[in-house]
């Protein structure tokens, strides 16, 4: 694509001169291709540099042109004469700009529904997908887990990628025959500019609690980038003449966000007979909730094998945008049933030792306290409760998940989760402060050479070594919830990513209670 067709697309620039060498003023090379990332530029490319958290793409520049790139594309005037500069005032909304514009703006051509709220985005954005697929539409999802596409699933590094990575991909579902895109956004989607020139048809409010605080810095923060999402994307994008937003009302910001939203149709979900849809005479247990979905003067029966309330609303926020997408009652119902579970997500470890074993990715406060009041509601033995924080992330959200870890269980081994940067030792130390304001008693390991009796808690650095704590003691009948990092298969310890599965992990601890019943594994 010529260079002035991005140019175009970006809006008012400046471009402080065109090297002697490249001869006239109308200097208008075919680009290639487009960058954010200086070792990925090819000849002929366009580079963008990006000022991050960590990094600024600027300090890259003579690394892109060394490369080939024939365009770079910056927020700080530079003196370098060896290619075209082009001055911008925001170099992110630049490149979601020129980014649409060279991949033919796919989004005008998809019919893309954006999930977005604390919890619950991915089992919603699953179940909507399954909805949609037992309709025989060709779906397409980016999520945290990755995005796929008539069964091709590639990694998916950012739950919202950077708009140069969501445009290509919206490009290439689009051309390989995918008519509608299920789409989790981010706060930080929203923050950083990935989802500018990207137009939504249905936009799904699921709920709000602390998180990413690291980044926002407070709550008012983070509720406006999320607020932003219906505001500015949704109630004023591209598509506003029939976007539909569709909001979990049963959350308090939900309801503030439905009264906000004046000039686009509005379904909203909640337990009480002022929403559009709302569930009636549901019922919890082990094996997962049943009972009624009832949409205004129709209502449908289903029975659905997640467990746990929270995934009600999940199951609420799926049925909601279906409903905007004009889905029959029917296919919602066969859409709900047949849907079986999320990798990570409430994940049962299959095993004949007796011990109901369960993966799960809650890494915020709210979530930890969902998962466990779900299995607590449905569990006869004790629960014990395995988990950490993440290193470099919201400090104040480790005291209201040691609260409600200590609260909700008899027993809780604390262990690392992707310390990164961070000393585990002292991430553990924000946990213990809330741990110990609930849970006092801390075992020792010959404490509990033969179990334990009363409730407690003990500190695991090692991940792995705590998984086999935690299941080493317990007995059959209990639950062991190991929660943080669910479907991910690594751990981002001092800068290095290692491998790392919960899932396997749990499996080898396991299996040697099969070995050597009764024994406890001291490794």
């Amino acid at each position: 694509m010529r260079l002035s067709h991005l140019i175009n697309a970006m809006g008012p620039v400046q471009m402080p001169g065109i090297p002697p060498e490249n001869g006239a003023q109308n200097f208008d090379p075919d680009i290639e291709s487009i960058h954010y990332r200086s070792d990925e530029v090819k000849p002929g490319g366009m580079f963008f540099a990006i000022k991050g958290q960590h990094t600024d793409g600027h300090q890259f520049i003579s690394d892109a042109i060394s490369r080939g790139a024939v365009a770079v594309v910056v927020q700080e005037v530079q003196d370098d004469r060896k290619s075209v500069f082009i001055s911008v005032d925001d170099t992110r909304k630049a490149l979601a700009a020129a980014s649409a514009q060279f991949y033919n703006n796919p989004s005008e051509n998809l019919t893309i529904i954006g999930i977005t709220g604390t919890n619950g985005k991915t089992t919603t954005a699953y179940l909507l997908e399954h909805i949609l697929l037992s309709c025989g539409i060709d779906v397409g999802v980016i999520s945290t887990i990755n995005y796929r596409y008539q069964g091709r699933i590639h990694d998916n590094p950012l739950t919202t990628p950077e708009s140069l990575d969501l445009q290509r991909i919206l490009s290439k579902m689009y051309a390989s025959g995918v008519t509608h895109v299920v789409m989790e956004v981010s706060s930080h989607g929203v923050a950083l500019d990935r989802i500018c020139h990207c137009g939504f048809d249905v936009g799904v409010f699921t709920n709000l609690s602390q998180d990413h605080l690291d980044f926002h810095g407070n709550m008012a923060d983070y509720w406006s980038c999320k607020k932003r999402f219906f505001t500015q994307y949704l109630a004023a994008g591209p598509k506003k003449e029939h976007a539909i937003a569709v909001i979990n009302k049963d959350d308090e910001k939900g309801k503030e966000l439905s009264d906000a939203l004046k000039n686009i149709p509005i379904i909203t979900i909640g337990s009480d007979a002022t929403n559009t849809i709302r569930p009636d005479q549901v019922k919890f247990d082990q094996t997962g909730i049943k009972g009624e979905i009832r949409f205004l003067h129709e209502k449908i029966n289903f029975q659905s094998g997640l467990i746990g309330r929270y995934n009600l609303e999940n199951i609420m926020c799926a049925a909601g945008a279906s409903a905007a997408l004009k889905i029959s009652l029917g296919q919602i119902k066969k859409g709900i049933e047949s849907f079986s579970a999320v990798p990570g997500r409430l994940e049962q470890v299959f095993n004949n030792t007796g011990r109901n074993v369960y993966i799960d990715y809650a890494h915020t406060p709210d979530a930890l306290k969902n998962v466990l009041l779900a299995i607590k509601d449905i569990v006869v033995g004790r629960l014990i409760c395995v988990f950490g924080c993440g290193g470099d992330r919201d400090r104040g959200k480790r005291s209201r998940m040691g609260i409600f870890a200590a609260s909700l269980s008899d027993f809780v081994v604390i262990t690392s989760d992707n310390p990164r940067t961070e000393a585990p030792g002292l991430i553990i130390d924000d946990i213990l402060i809330g741990i110990r304001s609930v849970m006092p008693v801390e075992y020792s390991m010959e404490e509990v050479q033969t179990g334990f009796k009363n409730k407690g808690f003990m500190v695991e650095p090692d991940r792995g070594k705590a998984i086999a704590l935690g299941i080493n003691l317990s007995q059959p009948g209990d639950t062991i919830l190991i929660a943080g990092k669910g479907h991910e298969d690594y751990q981002l310890i001092g800068g290095k990513t290692i491998p790392f599965s919960d899932q396997e992990k749990a499996t080898s601890a396991l299996a040697k209670i099969m070995d050597k019943t009764g024994i406890m594994d001291k490794n």
